[in-house]
């Protein structure tokens, strides 16, 4: 498989989506908990998706419960959840597991395409660090996401183009996906 394009996934009701729906649209593709510490990137997500959605942009928001049990409940209670404390309008697919034996194959191509690269520095990112890499022991060389919001930006053509922990600061986040649909 060469894009994103190639894959299917899951709706809220379990129907198949073929990703080449999205052909020709920058993406931003995010595993996602509802209790989690960085639950309040969904409030820039959201700014970001009604300022660019017009210009062909969509975030592709998956639910994942793998990290501490961040994100119980089913995806009706996680939509919800969403909907109503950020407002969230962007769409959102049928929680899925992203690493291990289980995990789903678009979130395996996305973390081979561009594999982990750390947290970058400072006492938070340190301590994430500690925390996940007992969490993904579990998983071994299938531990492809490290943590809950991580952020993978898909160019035009389907190709995966820029990964962001979810250290990373939201306003680069912002500033790569406005870049690329200036292209």
């Amino acid at each position: 498989m060469n894009t994103v394009y190639d894959f299917t996934v899951k709706d809220l009701q379990k129907n198949d989506v073929s990703l080449s729906d999205y052909r020709g649209k920058v993406l931003l593709i995010v595993n996602t908990a509802t209790g989690c510490g960085f639950t309040p990137h969904y409030d820039p997500l959201e700014a970001m998706y009604k300022d660019f959605r017009d210009r062909g942009f969509e975030i592709l928001d998956f639910p994942c419960n793998q990290f501490a049990d961040q994100a119980p409940g089913s995806e009706e209670e996680i939509h919800e959840f969403c909907t109503l404390k950020f407002g969230t309008e962007f769409p959102q697919f049928a929680k899925i597991d992203v690493n291990g034996e289980d995990a789903d194959p678009l979130f395996a191509h996305l973390a081979t395409e561009i594999p982990f690269s750390g947290f970058g520095k400072g006492l938070k990112n340190a301590a994430l660090k500690k925390f996940t890499d007992i969490n993904n022991k579990k998983f071994g060389d299938k531990a492809y996401i490290k943590w809950n919001f991580t952020k993978f930006l898909v160019d035009r053509q389907g190709k995966v183009i820029a990964r962001f922990e979810p250290t990373a600061d939201m306003e680069e986040v912002r500033a790569a996906v406005a870049a690329e649909l200036e292209k």
